[in-house]
């Protein structure tokens, strides 16, 4: 379905930028075994490769207690380290026709299905191939710039690149704003499907903990003490749909808006998302699964991302005022996971 909305003339290009830089911070741990430098950061730091590490070492931008070392320098424990990274400035986003799964469209937004892979907007080795080309390409540039980032227009909200499912996107700077506050006061309604290892019980529950990232490797999250110093508060209810003794299907509400929050939490209560290899999803030896290391392997393989799909959003249309609710069926490779896990049993 086209849009419906007119045509408006291209932005203006962005001015000449120059070179971005991005100071990070790490101290290492006191329980921290003695490692190689560049090692260490690449599983501290979010979204750094080796590569990149190395080149920062060597161009003198990595310095342990105020002096700079060589990437073969072993951390100790309360080690300081100071990092800059360098990244070329952001390109213009740029229209790709790119097929898109439209749940709905009218004249002031529009509700994607976002197929697993997919990244919602440009980033740091990502300038492409994102829902937010594709959306500017389907739209004609028609797309609300309230978030004042070129690269992000109209994304009022996100999911993860693997997960899948619905996502509202606004046409306009108003409908922007309308829906984006209701985000921030959580009276948006949001429902996920994912399956997991094992039965959680009690098959109705909540679970509360903070949310920070990970001593142990700053690239993931991890749950800490609820109200306490590490982290910020979440809350996340989640109930059984479907039990299937060493596999179970739930259904999950979210209270609070937290990086991975849904992994997190299932993972923290010993029922992490089949397939989440960052969270646990791919070791289940621990819950005692009786079945064939074949049958697991291929499982993953049917499903080789987290099992985790945005299925239900709900929200106040902001041009009629009228409340909207939206559904998303499970995706393929959600629905064969299933069907493989009740033919063994």
């Amino acid at each position: 379905m086209k849009s419906s909305g007119t045509t408006h003339s291209e932005a203006p290009p962005l001015p000449p930028q120059t070179e971005e830089r991005k100071k990070l911070f790490v101290r290492v741990a006191v329980n921290q075994s003695r490692e190689r430098i560049d090692k260490f950061l690449t599983h501290q730091v979010e979204n750094a490769t080796r590569n990149k590490v190395q080149t920062a070492i060597d161009e003198g931008r990595v310095l342990v207690n105020g002096k700079p070392v060589k990437a073969n320098y072993k951390v100790n424990p309360e080690d300081e380290i100071d990092i800059t990274f360098t990244h070329p400035p952001p390109p213009e986003l740029v229209a790709e026709d790119i097929p898109l799964d439209i749940i709905y469209e009218d004249d002031v937004l529009l509700i994607i299905n976002k197929s697993a892979g997919m990244v919602v907007h440009p980033a740091f080795a990502n300038w492409t191939g994102t829902l937010a080309n594709a959306v500017l390409h389907h739209t004609q540039n028609t797309l609300s710039s309230a978030t004042g980032d070129r690269l992000r227009p109209g994304i009022v909200h996100r999911l993860d690149k693997d997960t899948s499912g619905l996502l509202v996107i606004a046409k306009n700077d108003v409908a922007h704003n309308l829906i984006a506050k209701q985000f921030a006061k959580r009276t948006t309604e949001k429902i996920y499907t994912a399956l997991v290892w094992g039965s959680p019980k009690p098959p109705l529950g909540r679970i509360k903990t903070n949310i920070g990232r990970s001593k142990r490797n700053r690239k993931v999250m991890a749950a800490y003490e609820y109200e306490g110093i590490d982290g910020k508060t979440a809350i996340t209810d989640y109930e059984v749909i479907e039990d299937y003794h060493f596999f179970s299907l739930l259904d999950v509400r979210l209270h609070t808006g937290r990086t991975h929050q849904i992994r997190v939490h299932l993972q923290h209560i010993g029922h992490p998302i089949v397939g989440d290899e960052a969270y646990g999803g791919n070791t289940i030896r621990k819950l005692g699964f009786p079945q064939s290391d074949a049958f697991v392997k291929n499982l993953l393989q049917i499903i080789p991302r987290q099992a985790l799909h945005a299925r239900a959003l709900g929200f106040v249309h902001p041009k009629t005022d009228q409340k909207v609710y939206f559904e998303a069926p499970l995706p393929e490779d959600m629905q064969k996971a299933i069907a493989k896990i009740k033919q063994r049993q």
